[in-house]
């Protein structure tokens, strides 16, 4: 890789204290953590990976970090699994990976794309338990929990979002989001200056999410407020309770 140019230099160091920032501010790692990065091969993903594995190396607090790849053997959906091998190898991260299968029933009234990521998400919890990880990192970034929360307002009638670190209460793991604070447009110029490989996306059904509509949604509000992910995030966290019922 050549060398960085000062602006490469900077949008990277932006990324890193906003990834220090939510560890800080939502005590996301503690000493001894075992925390297993659900890698599906995406910029987001890489990036989280990149970001926790360079953090590996500064020992307060220690902790440790494997990395998990999900294929769905039904689903026409795949990734290079030999760069996802180096890319973790390269952080002397351990990677795993894991294939499953589920069949929609025609009963069933959930999306495919619902009913893949739970299935997945239900793998993941599998590996976790299997390798003995206590948290599980999710690659959502700022832009992801401001289309969650707007779709949640928009569809299902309620206030909820993707919370910087959710303790399970059926499994002994909590979920950690560290790239909560960062934009997507940042993770991209990441994507960019690491050079990451970027993976065929191929999935039938990615076309037919209501998400697109949202992201679009979002352009406009803009133009009203520039800072309105940074607005709608923060609103979670500043509920004025004695103005709702």
């Amino acid at each position: 890789m050549e060398e960085l140019s000062k602006n490469d230099l900077k949008i990277l160091n932006d990324i890193r204290a906003d990834f220090k920032k939510a560890l800080n501010n939502y005590l996301l790692i503690e000493e001894n953590d075992h925390i297993l990065v659900g890698l599906s091969g995406g910029k987001d993903s890489l990036a989280l990976l990149q970001l926790l594995g360079e953090r590996m190396k500064i020992f307060v607090p220690r902790f440790k970090v494997s990395a998990a790849h999900i294929s769905v053997e039904n689903i026409g959906y795949s990734s290079d699994i030999s760069y996802l091998q180096e890319f973790s190898a390269k952080y002397e991260i351990p990677f795993i990976h894991k294939t499953i299968k589920f069949e929609s029933k025609p009963e069933n009234k959930k999306p495919i794309c619902f009913l893949c990521s739970w299935h997945r998400r239900k793998a993941l919890f599998e590996v976790a338990k299997e390798h003995g990880c206590n948290k599980i990192a999710l690659g959502h970034h700022l832009d992801d929990t401001t289309e969650t929360i707007l779709m949640n307002l928009i569809f299902q009638g309620s206030f909820a979002g993707m919370p910087p670190k959710l303790k399970m209460s059926k499994f002994d793991i909590a979920i950690i989001r560290p790239l909560t604070f960062i934009p997507e447009k940042e993770i991209v110029e990441m994507e960019r200056i690491m050079q990451y490989k970027k993976q065929i996306k191929n999935c039938p059904y990615e076309k037919d999410s209501s998400r697109k509509q949202i992201k679009d949604l979002i352009v406009e509000l803009e133009k009203l407020n520039p800072m309105v992910r940074q607005s709608i995030r923060k609103a979670t966290e500043n509920i004025k309770t004695d103005y709702l019922p």
